[in-house]
């Protein structure tokens, strides 16, 4: 039984040419003041003993490991041997060192190892037939290939006496832990250090940025969970490959919560996890909130309680003492009004109040004799004051009368005419009064969707100096024209505008009119906002948001052909990188997976399939490092470069295992390269098969500049002659492109090639450009009875190069599920 474990991480392997170690292999338990070493102990038993270590595999059951074992009591062989007894049946291996084989090597000292286990079941001087050593050579060769030279376990046999006193008797061994080299990224612990944010939405889709120690991009998982006492919930991060930074930074989206109705924030804990072995780091909180489905508040302030009705405006019936006026003014009735926003009373004194106030400027009557006469001086200057108090009471009561006028007349207009401008415009210089939330009432009148009230205020506004109020904005930054755009009122943006409302202000997300109509979807808008832009803001259209987004990247994450299609005609860059991450249009519709959407952004918008973000990923980096068959295949035939790099450093472990294969083929993953090739992020076998390099020719260095397919290029499958004949053959026959478009497994591309003036011809073009095999369109113009096109295509395969007999599930367009494995790798010839 092994008393003492070893240590599982922080001790080197070392190669021959580094020499041998410092230090022995320690004990899990061991510390630097108290050193421990992996130690094994015989029990239930009394007499001597031999117990040999050997490396082995990680796997079950564990194998025969191509590493060796260094030390004192270790043989050419890589095991160790020990004697123990007959009192003390305990063995401490205090020396061992591990000694790594490079990759080259593999081979060779496997097949040495192979061929002693069986020698050693085998009599003294048996020699192998050459049957057998080629076996021990084919099985090296495939233990090879899946052994993982990081990670290795020490088998511990016990062999007893026999009667002739030799060591023969073997007890039923026992393997350690995991033993990781250190300077391997999954050897070293696992610690989140920081991140940029700590709670999300309920909804998840919260961007994190992590910070960590050096973990292995595709042996890491981000593990959201709540203890068992909470219902044991548990949910994963969501990133790629390509999310991982130089091992060190992981970006990744967070995971929905199990519930998406809570009401009051939940905290749960969040770890790193590796997918091997399982080993987890220290957990941090997370906490989530309750989703925000009005985040702009426009339902809010729909719901907002309205002003009372009549009786809330009228004064208090009681007469109240005029404005300037004193205890001595009975008379004067008082209107009080009181202002619907923030509850506070304004107060004019009426006739009667100025009056009384002016009762006031005499010296106040002395109640007996024994009071002090006021002095000439006092008498002068309350004198003086009073009298300009009464000028200014005479004023405003001047002016109150005139304004009453004027109400009363277009009250009386309004009432005869049903025309509110009148008494809008006599209340034109109050149009710019906020409420608590900073909104104007041309700001209510929008949210509460109130055209004709907007349009009255508009026209109210028009040409005076208040026309400013146009542009105020609320205390979210949100103009009037912003929020048309939110809550989609298209004759109300126009009419903004028009009236000159300004695009190029920013809301609190530093987004224009013109982010807000894209991110929304709203074709019409956006068309609108585009038409009246005007030269003076035409650079709106390629300016970015607080978060680094152009108009074109949000308009992708809605999925937005259309809007794209108008943005794209009026001046924008599809090429145009956001600023976080430096990521395209093309590689956010490759990143969702909108395999529709990409293929239109490169046939129809000349996106460029081989622009790079900021940490040089193209998009096809990411269609790799997201298993994606159709979307490589798609854009393979589009001309990306399988063998472009990105800036991830690849972590060889030595040069030497940089060398070229035995047999001289070229292999991907084993060269003197930077970065990651799209075959280095691959997830699936078929994804591998396509972005091999060994399964076609290196693509020409014009690919890095194509923006556009010809329509060769296009149909390389076919030539010309064949490609026009068959056009002529279905549109003859009037075969029905719907049919055949459903056949290729092609009816999500419809809006490609149905508004062409030749359907068939166009759905031809995009079949050839996914990488469709002839083979698959035989089939299909089969099952629709089109035998003279059948004939021509099998006519003209002798003389074209054989397509993959692979189903149609292969290509670019089709929305079928793909397997994991590919039959005939011969599509990436495609």
């Amino acid at each position: 039984q092994i008393i003492e474990e070893p240590k599982q991480r922080g001790f080197r392997f070392r190669y021959e040419c580094e020499g041998p170690s410092h230090g022995g292999l320690p004990g899990a338990s061991s510390e630097r003041n108290k050193r421990t070493y992996p130690t094994v102990k015989v029990s239930n038993y009394l007499g001597q003993a031999r117990i040999e270590v050997q490396l082995v595999t990680h796997t079950d059951p564990p194998r025969v490991h191509a590493h060796s074992l260094v030390g004192r009591h270790c043989n050419e062989n890589g095991i160790c041997t020990i004697d123990v007894g007959p009192n003390d049946l305990t063995a401490q291996f205090s020396n061992l060192g591990i000694l790594h084989v490079t990759k080259r090597g593999v081979a060779e000292v496997l097949t040495k190892r192979l061929r002693e286990e069986k020698r050693r079941m085998k009599e003294s001087g048996y020699k192998f037939t050459d049957a057998e050593e080629q076996t021990f050579l084919q099985e090296a060769k495939e233990l090879g290939k899946i052994m993982d030279l990081n990670i290795v376990r020490l088998k511990f046999t016990a062999y007893l006496q026999d009667s002739n006193g030799s060591f023969t008797r073997a007890l039923k061994p026992v393997v350690s832990n995991h033993i990781y080299d250190s300077k391997s990224p999954n050897a070293s612990n696992l610690k989140i250090s920081r991140m940029d944010k700590t709670s999300g939405s309920v909804l998840g889709g919260e961007e994190v940025f992590l910070l960590c120690d050096k973990v292995q991009k595709d042996d890491i998982d981000i593990r959201f969970y709540e203890e068992e006492d909470d219902g044991g919930w548990e949910a994963f991060g969501d990133f790629s490959p390509t999310d991982v930074h130089k091992q060190y930074a992981i970006v990744f989206k967070t995971p929905p919560y199990r519930c998406a109705d809570i009401t009051r924030p939940v905290t749960v804990f969040l770890q790193l996890k590796r997918k091997k072995g399982g080993g987890c780091s220290e957990p941090k909180q997370f906490t989530y909130i309750p989703h925000n489905q009005d985040k702009e508040e426009v339902q809010r302030k729909r719901m907002k309680a309205l002003p009372q009705p009549y009786d809330h405006w009228r004064g208090g019936p009681q007469g109240g003492a005029g404005a300037f006026g004193g205890p001595g003014s009975g008379a004067g009735g008082g209107f009080q009004f009181n202002h619907p926003m923030d509850g506070s009373g304004f107060f004019s004194g009426g006739c009667g109040g100025y009056s009384g106030g002016a009762q006031m400027s005499g010296s106040t009557p002395q109640a007996d004799g024994s009071q002090n006469q006021p002095t000439n001086t006092q008498t002068q200057s309350g004198s003086q004051m009073q009298q300009q108090l009464f000028q200014i009471a005479t004023a405003l009561q001047n002016r109150a009368t005139l304004m009453a006028k004027y109400s009363a007349r277009a009250l009386l207009q309004y009432c005869s005419t049903g025309d509110v401008r009148p008494l809008l415009v006599l209340q034109r210089r109050l149009c710019g009064v906020q409420d608590e939330n900073g909104d104007t009432p041309l700001h209510l009148g929008i949210i509460h969707q109130q055209p004709i009230v907007v349009q009255q205020l508009i026209q109210a506004l028009s040409n005076t100096p208040q026309q400013k109020f146009i542009n105020k904005l609320n205390k979210l930054n949100q103009a009037p024209l912003h929020l048309a755009v939110i809550t989609k009122q298209p004759k109300l943006v126009e009419m903004l505008m028009k009236t000159g409302a300004d695009p190029s202000l920013l809301d609190r997300e530093g987004r224009t009119a013109l982010h807000l109509a894209a991110h929304t979807g709203d074709e019409t808008i956006l068309r609108l906002i585009l038409g009246l832009l005007g030269e003076r803001y035409a650079h709106l259209i390629n300016c970015a948001d607080f978060s680094g987004q152009y108009p074109v990247h949000l308009a992708v994450k809605k999925d937005g052909e259309h809007c794209l299609r108008l943005l794209v005609e009026a001046g924008a860059k599809i090429n145009m990188p956001e600023q976080k991450s430096g990521c395209t249009a093309l590689h956010l519709a490759v990143r969702d997976n909108l395999l529709k959407l990409a293929c239109y952004l490169i046939t129809e918008l000349k996106a460029d399939v081989n622009t790079c973000t900021y940490g040089g990923n193209s998009p096809l980096h990411f269609a790799a490092s997201q298993g994606s068959p159709p979307l490589c295949s798609m854009l393979i035939a589009a001309g990306a470069d399988k063998r472009m790099e990105n800036d991830e450093p690849l972590f060889l472990q030595s040069s030497s295992s940089s060398d070229e294969d035995d047999e001289g083929t070229f292999n991907p993953r084993k060269r003197p390269a930077v970065g990651h090739t799209p075959f280095d992020l691959a997830k699936c076998q078929k994804v591998r098969d396509l972005l091999d390099g060994r399964k076609g020719p290196k693509p020409s260095s014009l690919a890095h500049k194509r923006t556009k397919i010809s329509t060769e290029e296009a149909n390389q499958g076919l030539d010309s002659e064949v490609f026009t004949k068959l056009c002529s053959i279905l549109i003859e026959d009037h075969v029905p492109w719907r049919e055949l478009a459903e056949k290729l497994g092609m009816l999500t591309l419809t809006h490609l090639y149905q508004d062409s003036a030749s359907p068939c011809q166009k759905l031809l073009e995009n079949y050839q450009l996914s990488g469709g095999p002839v083979d698959g369109l035989v089939e299909a113009l089969q099952s629709l009875g089109v035998s003279e096109g059948v004939r021509l295509l099998r006519d003209s395969q002798p003389r074209e190069d054989k397509q993959s007999t692979d189903s149609k599930e292969d290509s670019g367009f089709g929305s079928q599920s793909i397997g994991e494995e590919m039959g005939n790798p011969a599509v990436s010839n495609h």
